[in-house]
């Protein structure tokens, strides 16, 4: 009986763990879409605002001179802003980020590179590895507001006016839809002046021949000034984001797995329970049978 009971035991424990994975599933999924409307809805606007500092740099005729457009050859190193977050439980998240980032440290021909990590798990990787980090941000939360993002960028862009930097880079979680998140180095700067899109390529040829005519006052040199720090920012912001839907994405799909695996582990310790049960009431028959017989 000894043995039944732990597996009683065994079965309320996981039962517990069933009920608390399945608590954190619902909670990742209502953080989702909230988490899923704010990226959504930031998407238009920074896509918009690539269009137009294109648009603007062709009404200018290509002789956009800007410091966040040029590069800086001279540079000694690379910065690099990597993103993860503060909590576990969401998968492989944080590891498809950090080997990105790792993998691309390491590539051949790299320059020494400041490391900007945001998230605790971040942190604690990159302090394991013994790798030193410029910055440790941690104080972001999973619903990053633009007024947190805003001086990470201007830091960036102040430092790479000054030429410290060679180029700026982001490693993020990028979300393309609720089965597929990809982790994406991004080059936040140099800026390319034909930047249409939230992930800084290169236009589509469909998107180059919507080119929109524009008379401008003050000039276009003079609005792109305005334009392409906001560019900057709202570009960091909407990796904020997307890290931010991607690592609820990632701990909803943990989470049900986790469920699942529960309840099939369930299942089998009843199994077992009713067979140790089972096993036992027949011995027990066996006993009375036994000293019936020895009675007569």
């Amino acid at each position: 009986m000894a043995k039944a009971r732990q597996i009683v035991k065994r079965r309320k424990a996981v039962t517990n763990i069933r009920k608390i994975t399945r608590t954190m599933q619902l909670i990742a999924n209502a953080q989702f879409q909230q988490a899923f409307k704010r990226a959504t809805a930031t998407k238009p606007y920074t896509k918009k605002i690539g269009e137009l500092v294109r648009d603007l740099s062709q009404s200018a005729g290509g002789a956009v001179d800007h410091p966040l457009l040029r590069e800086n050859p001279e540079a000694a190193k690379d910065v690099m802003i990597v993103l993860t977050s503060n909590r576990g439980l969401c998968g492989g998240y944080n590891g498809a980020i950090l080997r990105t980032a790792v993998a691309h440290l390491n590539a051949p021909g790299a320059l020494p590179t400041d490391l900007f990590v945001v998230g605790k798990k971040g942190v604690s990787y990159f302090r394991f590895l013994g790798r030193p980090m410029a910055e440790r941000i941690t104080h972001i939360t999973e619903k990053p507001r633009f007024d947190q993002v805003e001086p990470i960028a201007v830091r960036m862009m102040d430092a790479y006016t000054a030429g410290t930097y060679r180029t700026v880079r982001v490693v993020y979680m990028k979300f393309i839809s609720t089965g597929r998140q990809v982790p994406e180095v991004l080059q936040l700067l140099p800026l390319r002046s034909a930047e249409t899109n939230e992930s800084g390529g290169e236009p589509s040829d469909a998107a180059g021949a919507r080119r929109h005519e524009y008379e401008c006052s003050p000039a276009p040199a003079e609005l792109l000034a305005r334009l392409l720090p906001q560019s900057v920012k709202v570009r960091l912001f909407q990796c904020f984001t997307d890290a931010a839907v991607s690592e609820q994405v990632a701990r909803m799909v943990a989470m049900k797995s986790a469920t699942e695996a529960a309840e099939d582990m369930i299942k089998l310790l009843t199994r077992r329970y009713n067979r140790a049960r089972q096993t036992q009431i027949t011995m027990e028959l066996l006993d009375i049978v036994g000293g019936a017989e020895s009675l007569k």
